[in-house]
């Protein structure tokens, strides 16, 4: 039986599905947040907006108090990035991923640790953050006197990827400012870190979330790498496909695969939102090529526009004013303008809002 070819626009049809971005969803916070594998979230606020364009009738407390209440948490986890998980993935998901994270951190750093102690290190980091949580300035200044002659900043950034963190509240509750205090992973979950979620079971999250894809997709959402021998094993509990190039997909047999026809709303993503990030082959949803942008700040307030699906536009909200540029002019304009008042209405609040088209250059 030949196997059968997926377009591109099958593709995005089905990414958005599990993306819950086809149709809101009535799940909780916590349990969306399950289901998506986490939510790329180093911008703090980025998480809010991209909970709202995916759930519906959601609101800003819904993630917060969940938050507060430690059931999910920022960590450094997929890629090496910052994600928000629920407490379980992260006890869970840190020794199947610790590698992933040394491995960047030793990447970037592997000249200025030579000849040092890690493991000494961030042994000295765990006793630190044991007693309270700390910045990384303060981290710094902790380690500095033990190890003078190596950089400071490093030695902290050691500490950031050699131990389970977890990023403390207030930091990433709407609107809260400030730096990043850290705590030991399990002190602030209150558990201890699990054995590791398996690979079979991390990859059968994946295509749940982000299928169907490659192997290649998977390396690059995960950061890990031998992958192929987990989609063999997995092989005869999953459903093969080719995309248009004829490179092999993989998915779950029972995951949702729309028409391709099937209408895409509108959708406003915030920064760094995964579903722009999670496969090597991009062109099920930036059909161009373009880049995505990754602004700095606390996130919230610009982010990029999906159109019928496709990342056509950026977005920015300064004041109470919504600006939408793309390099041509966007179709469904009055659509886009609906969704774009209701997401003012959620980042501002109470005031008299603007929606703006422009042209991008």
């Amino acid at each position: 039986m030949a196997t059968e070819t997926l377009s591109p626009r099958a593709l995005n049809r089905a990414t958005l599905a599990r993306q819950l971005l086809l149709d809101r969803s009535d799940l909780p916070a916590v349990a969306a947040i399950e289901h998506l594998a986490g939510l790329q979230a180093q911008a703090p606020d980025s998480s809010y907006v991209g909970l709202w364009s995916r759930l519906r009738d959601f609101r800003v407390d819904d993630l917060a108090k969940p938050l507060v209440a430690r059931e999910v948490v920022r960590s450094t986890l997929m890629r090496g990035t910052v994600h928000l998980v629920t407490a379980e993935d992260g006890l869970a998901l840190w020794p199947t991923i610790k590698p992933v994270v040394e491995r960047g951190f030793l990447g970037h750093y592997s000249r200025e640790v030579a000849g040092l102690d890690l493991a000494a290190i961030a042994e000295a980091g765990r006793r630190l953050l044991a007693e309270r949580p700390h910045t990384r300035p303060e981290i710094r200044t902790a380690l500095a006197d033990r190890w003078p002659d190596a950089d400071p900043a490093v030695l902290a950034y050691a500490v950031n990827s050699l131990l389970p963190l977890a990023h403390v509240t207030p930091r990433g509750l709407w609107g809260q400012r400030g730096p990043v205090a850290f705590s030991l992973l399990e002190d602030w979950i209150g558990e201890p870190i699990t054995d590791g979620v398996s690979l079979d079971d991390l990859v059968l999250r994946y295509l749940t979330a982000f299928g169907p894809a490659t192997v290649r997709d998977a390396r690059i959402w995960s950061g890990l790498t031998k992958l192929k021998e987990v989609f063999e094993r997995l092989r005869p509990r999953l459903r093969t496909f080719t995309d248009a190039e004829g490179k092999e997909l993989f998915d779950v047999p029972d995951a949702p695969r729309p028409d391709p026809e099937t209408p895409a709303p509108p959708r406003f993503l915030p920064e760094y939102d995964n579903v722009l990030l999670s496969h090597a082959d991009r062109a099920r949803v930036i059909p161009d090529g373009r880049r995505v942008p990754l602004p700095p700040g606390n996130g919230g307030r610009r982010g990029t526009l999906l159109v019928d699906g496709d990342f056509l536009a950026v977005w920015a909200i300064k004041e109470a004013t919504l600006t939408i540029e793309s390099r041509k002019p966007l179709r469904d304009q009055d659509l886009i303008a609906e969704e774009g008042t209701h997401l003012l209405e959620f980042v501002v609040p109470g005031e008299s809002h603007d929606v703006r088209f422009g042209i991008d250059g």
